[in-house]
């Protein structure tokens, strides 16, 4: 697909269900590049914080020399697992396990990609694509999101989306290794970290879907906006309730009671 049409379909995505942010590509480069996109090297910077730039609107690339997080780092396969995390001491130290075989579960069942593989990830807003990404992620608010998890189910004929989370790396396992290595929608609520090193905010989550499935998810979510999505906000049924309560009690009884 070029990259006229990977705009376009990205603006009709985002405008379509009112989108605050700019979807996401992220392509996976396996190979030495000249960055020929001119895109900026990030130094010291987590991956959600990468995918923070981009949705704001940057071209950046994160690698194993400018990666920050240990826990990321390990599932691109740029850095072995520190033992702190590894043993789930470092999930008890921040408070989000009470015990260290509970971490320590949530990181053996941490999808990764092989060690030393993966060169480096490219990441850009689609609004202003130069090649095509592996995957699209999108950091929204919530019932945005759910536009677009109903554009997949429409994708998929009716069929239920299984999603995979331990509400941990929200980011860079559930909403971009996964849908790459399996090749499927994912979605997350985020994670203690992204939500403390990002500005996602509170009602906002995440999604990642190969990006193969962009074309038919943005078709179905042009549909939603024709009627579903204008219904839904409107709160008609929400409204009518609130005019009959409002009913109730006008015509009740003003001596009633006393």
């Amino acid at each position: 697909m070029d990259k006229k049409k990977i705009r376009e379909l990205a603006l009709s995505l985002k405008k379509s269900i009112g989108l605050t942010y700019m979807p996401v590509g992220v392509r996976f480069v396996f190979d030495r590049t000249h960055n020929e996109h001119k895109a900026r090297k990030l130094s010291g910077y987590r991956y959600c914080q990468a995918l923070m730039e981009a949705r704001h609107g940057n071209h950046v690339i994160l690698d194993a020399a400018g990666i920050a997080c240990p826990a990321a780092a390990a599932a691109f396969g740029f850095k072995h697992l520190p033992d702190a995390l590894k043993s789930g001491k470092g999930l008890v130290g921040f408070g989000i396990t009470t015990d260290e075989e509970t971490g320590k579960k949530m990181f053996e069942g941490m999808t990764v990609l092989e060690h030393n593989k993966l060169k480096e990830l490219y990441l850009f807003p689609l609004e202003t694509a130069e090649i095509a990404p592996d995957i699209v992620v999108v950091e929204d608010e919530v019932e945005k999101l759910m536009w677009i998890v109903l554009s997949e189910v429409n994708r998929r004929q009716g069929y239920r989306i299984d999603s995979n989370t331990a509400v941990l790396q929200a980011t860079c396992v559930d909403s971009t290794l996964i849908p790459f290595l399996n090749q499927q929608f994912n979605m997350s609520f985020g994670c203690y970290g992204c939500r403390d090193a990002t500005d996602i905010g509170p009602n906002e989550a995440v999604i990642g879907f190969p990006f193969k499935d962009l074309e038919k998810i943005t078709h179905y979510a042009i549909h939603l906006s024709k009627k579903a999505i204008l219904n839904s906000r409107a709160k008609n049924a929400y409204m009518l309730l609130r005019k009959k309560s409002a009913e109730k009690v006008e015509r009740k009884d003003p001596f009633q009671g006393k």
